[in-house]
């Protein structure tokens, strides 16, 4: 197998979000982005399948290290062997991808997050710098675009916690913060033990409205000069908002059910927003 075909398999297979949202860009581009997320998978799955905490921190040191043998011409991974030919022309830093190795760290040395503050910089580190990385691949001629690529990264992620709150909390991990979850009268319990109720639709709510209005943040930065070159990422955008419209019509049924979009209606999305942005 092919460094490319490994990271197609890991992050884009077909009827994948990331499938459609480069779908139709030229494929060195594709490939640029497809090597990309296949990085953060590789280093999410460092998290999700090593039940040794010194283990996974091991691991993700060995990724720290396998950065910089990319950055001086020696990649020895698959992921890493496809990433480096995009380095140069589309601007990729070790400091960018290193902050994304931070960003999944910070699950390493936590499960709960106090306030917003504390899950934000969650989010930045983590899916803000890849998506900031995605804009530079895709190609953009207006600074502010890498504004809209920030919020947009954190805007993803909060969309991804209300997806996956109930498969997070069988793993012992609440990305919520606990001071919303007492104002809201959720006990941390109630999502540890799946127990769907009035007031934890009320918080999924406020979850909901928040990732949207950073949906909304995004996009009012992206420069109509870039708003083209940037169609990847608001095709990811447009497919995680009609997620959350179906996750708030099931009444957010988190807890035990995970809501997806089917392929058709994926590739409808990715099509629509591809001919009209």
């Amino acid at each position: 197998m092919t460094p490319d075909a490994y990271c197609r398999q890991k992050a884009a297979a077909g009827g994948s979000s990331l499938y459609y949202s480069v779908l139709f860009l030229p494929p060195e581009r594709r490939r640029a982005i497809t090597a990309l997320y296949a990085f953060r998978r590789e280093l999410d799955e460092v998290v999700s399948e090593s039940h040794d905490a010194s283990l996974a921190q091991t691991r993700l040191e060995w990724w720290r290290v396998e950065v910089a043998k990319m950055f001086a011409g020696e990649p020895q991974h698959p992921v890493t062997r496809a990433l480096a030919p995009a380095l140069a022309p589309y601007g990729i830093t070790a400091l960018r991808l290193t902050e994304i190795i931070d960003g999944v760290k910070m699950d390493l040395d936590q499960t709960r997050y106090l306030d917003f503050a504390g899950l934000e910089r969650y989010c930045r580190l983590g899916s803000g710098a890849v998506a900031v990385l995605t804009a530079g691949i895709c190609g953009y001629r207006d600074e502010r675009t890498l504004d809209y690529a920030n919020n947009l990264g954190v805007a993803l992620q909060l969309a991804k916690i209300v997806r996956d709150i109930g498969a997070d909390a069988r793993n012992n991990r609440i990305y919520l913060p606990m001071d919303e979850l007492r104002d809201f009268g959720v006990p941390a319990a109630d999502l540890l033990n799946a127990r769907h109720s009035e007031a934890f639709v009320r918080l999924m709510q406020f979850q909901g409205h928040r990732a949207e209005a950073y949906f909304a943040k995004a996009l009012e930065a992206l420069p109509a000069q870039d708003r083209r070159a940037q169609r990847p990422g608001l095709i990811m955008a447009a497919i995680s908002r009609a997620l959350l419209v179906e996750i708030g019509r099931d009444d957010f049924q988190v807890l035990t059910h995970r809501t997806s979009l089917t392929p058709v209606r994926k590739f409808w999305i990715a099509w629509k927003t591809w001919v009209t942005a």
